[in-house]
């Protein structure tokens, strides 16, 4: 058994935060008792199974020295195993006490400066492989920096009638051909270009109406739905706003586009695939690693709504077969490489590893 406390000082619901949640809990699960130090008005609070105990702290800046005066009494009156952090401000406030024997690892999701948040760590996990290359050229020693990537959760079962009632609060037109997206409506997430690129496309496919379904929210919304304007789109373009629950959007796909201009994972992909839908993503970092053109997904050029366009149009191009036939081999990708056994039982084996050495 080991035991571990885990730090996040995030106060947003991205797909860090969701696999945080999905990690404590998968461990929780596997008989390996978790707590969660988090801000008291991170949404990750409300998402948390209640057998998982919280500790609310400020974690307000990389300066705030209670909330670093905590941690270290946390860590000294629990005696945990572990202590995993979750990105630049929870790394730089966690320290161990002195005389403690638990292991602190730094989990991190993407490119972030090391200097000064994370090379206290005793070891450091990267959830793609180029992110472990970029640690270890930042100078953190490479036998203490080791590759572990998320997992996503077996989608739910979506019954017909939530279906249609989706469908019609959405006002979709009947038998439309749905291209679903989601993610932070920001500048990197490149919705501007997937906009641009479902403008040049025919209104219709294969006889039914092509329809562009938006799931996410943030600071680029309004421009965005300006931009769909500007660009015709009207009719054409349908706004979810932010959803915790997507499975019901990812049903209502046809297909599933991420058009990130930076995505050092992609958790909306292997999401995609673990709901069956075949996938076209831009040539981001992540989906470098992941996808296997015309294999088990398809790829577009960043930041280029004119190739991002033609891309498309490939997919549509595909038979009904033919997609299939890449939405299943996404499938088996995520079932392979991405299950939560196979990522839980490489956290345990990290853990198993690496504990003798915090004792030294």
């Amino acid at each position: 058994m080991v035991t571990s406390i885990h730090v996040l000082g995030s106060h947003q619901l991205g797909g860090a935060d969701w696999f945080f949640i999905r990690l404590v809990e998968a461990l929780q699960r596997a008989g390996h008792p978790s707590m969660v130090v988090i801000r008291a008005d991170s949404p990750v609070r409300q998402q948390l199974s209640p057998q998982i105990e919280q500790l609310h702290l400020p974690l307000a800046s990389k300066w705030d020295l209670y909330s670093r005066w905590r941690l270290t009494r946390l860590i000294r009156a629990r005696r945990p195993d572990v202590v995993q952090t979750y990105m630049g401000r929870a790394t730089r406030l966690t320290h161990l006490p002195a005389g403690s024997h638990a292991l602190h690892v730094a989990r991190l999701g993407g490119y972030y400066r090391i200097d000064g948040y994370y090379r206290h760590a005793q070891a450091w996990v990267g959830n793609t492989q180029d992110i472990c290359d970029y640690l270890v050229k930042e100078g953190l020693p490479r036998e203490r920096v080791f590759h572990i990537g998320n997992f996503v959760p077996q989608p739910r079962r979506v019954e017909a009638d939530e279906l249609q009632a989706l469908r019609t609060r959405l006002k979709l037109p009947p038998q439309a051909f749905v291209v679903f997206a989601l993610g932070r409506m920001v500048e990197k997430k490149g919705f501007q270009d997937l906009l641009e690129a479902f403008a040049r496309l025919d209104a219709q496919v294969d006889g039914r109406p092509l329809v562009l379904l938006l799931a996410g929210d943030g600071g680029h919304r309004e421009a965005l739905v300006q931009a769909s304007q500007s660009l015709g789109l009207d009719g054409r373009v349908y706004w979810a706003g932010w959803q915790n629950d997507t499975t019901p959007f990812f049903a209502l796909g046809d297909v599933f586009v991420c058009p990130s201009r930076h995505e050092p994972l992609g958790n909306v992909i292997l999401e995609a695939w673990q709901h069956g839908l075949p996938v076209l993503s831009t040539a981001n970092e992540g989906a470098r690693e992941l996808v296997r053109d015309g294999e088990n997904a398809l790829l577009a050029p960043l930041n280029d709504p004119a190739g991002l366009a033609e891309a498309l149009q490939r997919m549509l191009a595909l038979s009904p077969a033919e997609r299939q036939r890449l939405a299943d081999a996404g499938h088996a990708t995520v079932q392979r490489e991405h299950s939560e056994q196979g990522v839980v039982a490489a956290y345990l084996a990290l853990y198993q590893r690496l504990r003798p050495v915090a004792r030294q």
